[in-house]
């Protein structure tokens, strides 16, 4: 058995997959929070990357059965990883990588313009033919949901749609353990994303005005199926979840094209990976019962089932295969995990010691991604010991690019 329990007064187990990497106080009093509410299905499972979160923490699998948390899923709903193994050697590359990283940034709208009246670079200003398909598949369902939610219709959602955003978000070149090219990239639901969830978690809380005093957390306010809001919250983060996966796709094809350009020599390229969400909720079958599952940073590791563990920009990352074991949900983490908060990290952490830990990777090396460095994370290999009765390791991929917002 490799994980630790955690027994409270009125609340659900806690099963942790935890040895060997820090987790903090505030991080265990949100899991106990959230173990205390009615409606958990037999645990909690909880991630070695596990860190304080909003209402819950994230790297951890809340199974809930007759009730949803909004806060829980997050505002970035159906953030996730994408994975692309090319036909390219680390030969066919050039020695200096900062034209593809130029080519990169130049196809995929990254970052965000602050202030009224200025242009967001990380949107698009005209979008691009396969964006424009893209949104057509997804705006019918969009439409269904405008109409009964307006304040969504004054979102960026065409706009955004193919685009990376910020913080731990990025898009990487990266070597596998033969030296193949892959191309991975990390991003989720964006503006149109956050706005739902900021929405239904709103209106959790107003249903749940009177009671919100007996929750340990006011995050944890949530929806009771048969509720006004449950069903349309459910379909609302379908979309959202959709939208995440579509979202990738299209950064993926940009990026593969820009690569193609610099490079000037035709190549393959094959999806080994799932395109995953680390933030979601779905219904799944688990100890026999129809429950859903909100995964708050963790991916579905099914027995057999690919998956993509990200470790900071710097540090090494994985392509893992699910073992499928039942007392984690078949769920693994999704990445490193912070140690530090972002504050915290910009505080203890110098530009020169951001660049000699990135000294290896083309990338920024300036004081505005210092909140993302290599230090500000757990051990990832720590991370992977903790938990190799959830996954094993397929692939190991080492960064040679990345591109952050």
């Amino acid at each position: 058995m490799s994980y630790q329990s955690l027994q409270m007064p009125r609340a659900a187990p806690i099963k942790m997959w935890i040895q060997g990497v820090p987790v903090e106080q505030a991080a265990k009093q949100q899991l106990i929070n959230a173990a205390r509410m009615p409606f958990i299905f037999k645990h909690l499972a909880v991630m070695p990357d596990v860190h304080v979160g909003k209402g819950s923490t994230i790297g951890s699998v809340i199974p809930t059965k007759g009730a949803i948390i909004p806060a829980a899923v997050g505002v970035d709903i159906g953030c996730g990883m994408m994975a692309v193994r090319t036909s390219l050697m680390a030969d066919d590359l050039p020695d200096n990588l900062l034209a593809i990283r130029s080519a990169i940034e130049r196809a995929v709208p990254h970052g965000r313009t602050l202030g009224k009246g200025k242009r967001d670079v990380g949107a698009w200003q005209k979008t691009p033919t396969q964006v424009d398909a893209a949104w057509k598949m997804l705006q019918p369902d969009f439409q269904l949901l405008v109409e009964k939610y307006p304040r969504l219709a004054k979102t960026n959602n065409h706009h955004h749609l193919g685009t990376l955003g910020t913080g731990n978000h990025f898009v990487e070149l990266c070597l596998d353990e033969l030296n193949r090219v892959w191309v991975m990239l990390h991003s989720g639901s964006r503006g149109v994303g956050n706005a739902i969830g900021t929405h239904f978690i709103q209106l959790a809380k107003q249903d749940m005005q009177q009671h919100l005093g007996h929750l340990p957390d006011q995050d944890l306010a949530y929806f009771s199926e048969g509720s006004r809001y449950y069903e349309d919250y459910l379909a609302a983060v379908e979309w959202a979840q959709r939208y995440a996966q579509v979202n990738r796709e299209v950064m993926m094809n940009h990026t593969l094209a820009a690569l193609a350009q610099v490079l000037n020599q035709p190549f393959t390229s094959v999806q080994e990976a799932v395109n995953c969400h680390h933030n979601y909720v779905q219904q799944e079958t688990h100890f026999a019962e129809q429950i859903l599952v909100t995964r708050k940073g963790a991916v579905s590791a099914q027995k057999g089932q690919l998956g993509i563990i990200p470790g900071s920009m710097g540090a090494k990352s994985f392509i893992v295969r699910g073992l499928g074991n039942a007392e984690s949900f078949c769920s693994c983490s999704h990445g490193a995990g912070r140690v530090m908060s972002r504050t915290q990290a910009k505080k203890l952490v110098s530009l020169a010691q951001h660049q000699q830990a990135t000294a290896h990777v083309e990338c920024r090396k300036d004081l505005g991604v210092l909140d993302e460095t290599p230090a500000a994370y757990k051990d990832i290999d720590a991370v992977m010991a903790a938990q190799a009765d959830l996954v094993e390791i397929v692939h190991t991929l080492r960064q040679i690019v990345c591109v952050k917002g």
